[in-house]
């Protein structure tokens, strides 16, 4: 939560600093990086899940593969920088930047150092080194923050994107000493190959990839539909409404690697998911309430009075992103699991949410309404599934995809 509270501070200093056309190029660069971000975190899921469950079972080779994952990874993010180098002005035209090709060309590689820091954020969180991870998610906004202001005045938004990178690589380097003293020194067996982690977090990032659709594409979709202030003041509310979903982001961190820990000990894995979801509530209520209040003068603080009309549908956004936040926490409690099936229902949602904010028109509070209708039928059938899944690892099912997982399957359990 301290790290996304210090990205969105990122966001605001140096929205200032570059100006409004600046902070414009800047913005579509982190919009690539973010998409980039979505197999990284599909792996730091499923890398979490394994090692958690061959930690709680006692399992000395707990974490076998982690050192070639990175070794491979390392491998193909050198390859990754150079070939964007080489395509730096392809790469510049295609995202909208082209007199900043240089800070295009560090989109690709942030996207393959975020891969390396979520396998080492992963394995961590399966050895229940908690503090760890949250040391290094807080220390990453921090190095981003030195580094683009160092590099920001020579260079202005290659500076400040390039810090993003630097601030990953030394993340990187950081994690590697206690993550030694954890990973075993056994060689690798072929089921620990790269290839056959990426399959295995075929699901996640399907899943992960539909939720950040859920999250973000309203606001894609209302640029369409409203005028060019109007789309503005949604962005805005939607940015505010969003501070749940960085709560349900942490608690995922540690709901992960619980819940498979639990399932496979043979003990129940939905408190940790009740536990979490309350937490959601106690945060998400009074957050509305304060939208309700406030939200006029809290949109004018932090954006200015130009983005005022955000204030009205701000408290339905508010409910609309706390129903997708315990989305995510159920989604994350599904995939701990290795269920699968609830993909189906992520894909109707994704479908229906345009549907629905093209029927309303460019009404902005009729746009949340509706958007908040959906979320939480979303919510409420993701939630009731998650409680319904055998929290037993005898009935726990591998991912369709998966063949012979050590976590999923009865006989190995037996």
């Amino acid at each position: 939560m301290v790290g996304n509270v210090l990205a969105l501070g990122f966001t605001v200093v140096f929205a200032r600093k570059l100006g409004q056309e600046g902070y414009g190029s800047l913005s579509a660069l982190i919009s690539t990086y973010i998409i980039l971000m979505v197999p990284g975190s599909a792996l730091q899921t499923t890398v979490a899940r394994d090692v958690s469950a061959q930690f709680a079972a006692g399992d000395p080779h707990a974490g076998a593969g982690v050192r070639r994952w990175l070794g491979w990874l390392t491998l193909v993010t050198l390859v990754a920088t150079v070939v964007s180098v080489a395509a730096r002005d392809q790469l510049a035209a295609a995202i909208g930047v082209d007199d900043l090709e240089w800070a295009a060309a560090a989109t690709v590689p942030s996207g393959c150092l975020w891969l390396i820091v979520a396998v080492q954020r992963g394995a961590l969180q399966g050895f229940q080194r908690y503090r760890a991870v949250s040391v290094s998610w807080i220390a990453e906004q921090v190095a981003r923050f030195v580094f683009a202001f160092a590099l920001v005045g020579p260079a202005d938004v290659t500076g400040a994107f390039v810090g993003t990178p630097l601030a990953l690589a030394a993340v990187a380097v950081a994690l590697l000493v206690p993550l030694g003293r954890l990973l075993p020194d056994l060689e690798p067996e072929r089921e620990h190959t790269l290839g056959a982690l990426f399959v295995r977090a075929g699901v996640p990032v399907a899943a992960l990839a539909l939720v950040a659709w859920m999250q973000d594409g309203n606001v894609i979709l209302v640029k369409h539909v409203a005028s060019d202030a109007d789309a503005g003041s949604y962005a805005a509310a939607a940015v505010a409404a969003k501070a749940i979903m960085w709560i349900a982001v942490g608690l995922g961190l540690f709901l992960v690697p619980e819940a498979a820990r639990r399932a496979r000990l043979r003990q129940r894995a939905d408190g940790v998911l009740a536990s979490t979801l309350g937490l959601i509530a106690l945060v998400g209520v009074p957050m509305v309430l304060l939208f309700a209040v406030a939200g006029q003068p809290l949109i004018e603080i932090a954006f200015g009075s130009k983005f005022a009309g955000g204030a009205e549908p701000l408290p339905w956004l508010g409910v609309a992103f706390t129903m997708l936040a315990c989305t995510y926490l159920a989604v994350q409690y599904h995939l701990a699991l290795h269920r699968w099936r609830f993909v189906a229902v992520l894909v109707v949602a994704a479908i229906v949410q345009p549907i629905v904010v093209t029927a309303v028109g460019p009404d902005l509070v009729e746009i949340a309404v509706g958007l908040t209708a959906v979320n939480s039928v979303l919510a409420l059938v993701m939630v009731v599934l998650a409680f319904r899944v055998a929290t037993h690892p005898e009935t726990v099912e591998p991912d369709p995809v998966e063949s012979g997982d050590p976590v999923g399957t009865p006989e190995t359990l037996a």
